[in-house]
């Protein structure tokens, strides 16, 4: 058993000082409000890549897929992998936000449907980023105390981690959160794999496991395990429903240098964290079957990762383990640092606190309020305690809102009273019939598909008949939010009528814009030019989600 020594300290210490080193040294490019928060819109495909994998892969992943396939065998990796058969559609949406020409996901909304509804949203948002930075920092708390055999509390790593990833974001921005990104991204793919080797060696290999584990610990698919196909479905609903709400989609997709390096990043970015995922899947049934062989006991599953850090690897791959987990977490929460500090100078301060504000006091009413909102994410995760309930907990909010980003850009019809009051009663019946079935109020719950189905119906069944039996959003706003869907959003000049080009004219439409025209003629008119990028894409994405899948099934037949 590995003991936590002064080598992994060192090994961490220079983890944090060559990161936060980069990170301050590309500060230097922060010239403006629109660099603090965007980047300017220059990142190639590749860093759009490490930012969407970076971003979109934090501690609490790895800590509660590890930890539910050591409790219930491999199958529960579609908890994890809930967006896979519907990341293709990434591809599809995601020059939906670099088309709005926005900051954030707030003010697109408030395009949509108007200011009150702007505000509503960006609310929402700065609790997601609350909620979402509380679990992760748990998350990488829980695995790192005992890593290094509760040398550290669980709150105590919680609160260090947050010191170190606000330093280098304060200063440094997007631009710093995604450069360091990427070679934080490199990072956590090592972390992913680094304790199979020495774990199969341990447990006699992949004959030493089957023989200590039940055999439907090796199915890529159990109803049994309440992993049915209803379940699979409905979490590949909150996957796309929510993916479109949650409020730092405009980073993941919009600060391309092109609209083909946002969807390029945001959909393979995503494909690397599904084939990480099997990597901790498979983790967690070597953790399993090592824990039976010692005759040890884990009284919280979500210890698994901690425990096979500690018990598998040698003095300094601790270290090395450790400071994957610190980037997992610092590359997401620096990336939500940011944009929470963009969703309120940009929503409230700018529109409510001071109109008349110039750059300089917008970057640092973004720097300022980034850091201290994010503070509020370091009180959630001292109250958390389960990481995989607050994880699925914050995919399922982000759904509810979803119906009003959803619907509106699927739906010209929708307006602000359907969008408002369908996300709200989604919440309303989410939280009776949890209450009903367990008899407590919480704000988290454990993850449910059929409450969840429920009121994901109830919610867009709101949204449809109160849009339909209500005021009607006003034409030339709607026209001039689609006009603007329309068009290329990365073109070099504009055209003679002094507008961006059609995106139709080089094969560049968006296929799910305005869902009731794919009932019409002209909308199937020269089909396959007006959306080739789209159509194109799409298909290859869904070849590479068979390829993974099959990757899975593979390694479980070992």
């Amino acid at each position: 058993m590995s003991t936590f020594n002064w080598l992994d300290t060192l090994v961490i210490v220079l983890y944090f000082v060559i990161i936060t080193a980069y990170g301050l040294w590309l500060s230097r490019k922060i010239k403006s409000s629109d660099s603090y928060f965007r980047g300017d819109r220059k990142f190639s495909w590749w860093i759009m890549m490490g930012q969407a994998f970076g971003t979109g892969t934090h501690a609490e992943n790895f800590v509660a897929q590890t930890g539910a396939s050591f409790h219930m065998g491999f199958a529960s990796i579609w908890y994890q992998w809930k967006n896979m058969v519907i990341t293709p559609f990434y591809w599809l949406i995601a020059p939906w936000y670099r088309r709005s020409e926005r900051t954030t996901v707030g003010e697109i909304i408030e395009d949509r449907y108007g200011q009150t509804l702007g505000a509503v949203y960006s609310v929402f948002a700065i609790l997601f980023f609350v909620f979402a930075q509380g679990a992760m920092l748990k998350g990488g708390g829980k695995v790192i105390a005992i890593a290094t055999g509760d040398m550290i509390s669980v709150n105590g790593v919680v609160i260090a981690m947050t010191v170190a990833f606000i330093l280098y974001s304060f200063f440094g921005g997007m631009i710093a959160s995604a450069h360091a990104n990427f070679i934080q991204a490199l990072l956590i793919i090592v972390l992913s794999f680094m304790l199979i080797p020495s774990g199969l060696s341990a447990v006699g290999g992949f004959s030493g496991m089957r023989e200590s584990l039940p055999e439907n610990f090796f199915r890529l698919y159990s109803g049994e395990m309440g992993l049915g196909w209803f379940t699979i479905a409905m979490l590949a609903l909150n996957g796309i429903i929510g993916i479109t709400a949650q409020p730092h989609m405009v980073s993941m997709c919009a600060m391309g240098e092109t609209e083909k390096a946002g969807r390029v990043g945001q959909t393979y970015g995503s494909f690397v964290k599904r084939f990480v995922t099997i990597g901790w899947a498979l983790t967690g049934l070597i953790v399993a079957a090592l824990v039976i062989q010692n005759g040890k006991a884990l009284d919280d599953p979500e210890m698994a990762f901690g425990y096979a850090t500690r018990v598998l690897l040698m003095p300094g791959l601790t270290g090395l383990m450790i400071a994957a987990i610190i980037a997992a977490n610092m590359s997401s929460a620096s990336n939500f640092m940011v944009n929470t500090g963009a969703l309120f100078t940009q929503n409230f301060y700018k529109k409510y606190i001071n109109k008349n504000s110039n750059d300089k006091q917008l970057l640092w009413m973004g720097r300022i309020s980034g850091v201290l909102l994010t503070l509020l994410g370091v009180l959630f995760a001292l109250y958390i305690e389960n990481v995989l309930h607050a994880f699925l907990f914050i995919e399922t909010i982000a759904a509810f809102m979803g119906i009003m980003v959803f619907g509106g850009m699927l739906w010209k019809r929708a307006n602000r009273y359907g969008a408002l009051w369908g996300s709200t009663i989604s919440f309303v019946v989410y939280y009776i019939l949890n209450y009903q079935e367990t008899g407590v109020l919480e704000i988290v719950y454990k993850w449910k598909p059929a409450p969840f189905g429920w009121a994901m119906l109830a919610g867009f069944a709101v949204f449809i008949i109160l849009s339909l039996l209500t005021k009607p959003e006003d034409p030339k706003q709607i026209e001039e939010f689609f006009d603007n869907m329309d068009r290329l959003s990365d073109a070099k000049e504009p055209d003679k009528d002094g507008k961006k080009p059609l995106a139709a004219l080089s094969g560049k439409a968006l296929i799910m814009l305005d869902f009731p025209s794919w009932f019409t003629k002209e909308r199937w008119e020269n089909f396959s030019f007006r959306y080739k990028e789209d159509w194109q894409g799409f298909l290859l994405a869904s070849a590479f989600v068979g390829f993974l899948i099959f990757i899975a099934w593979l390694v479980i037949q070992f």
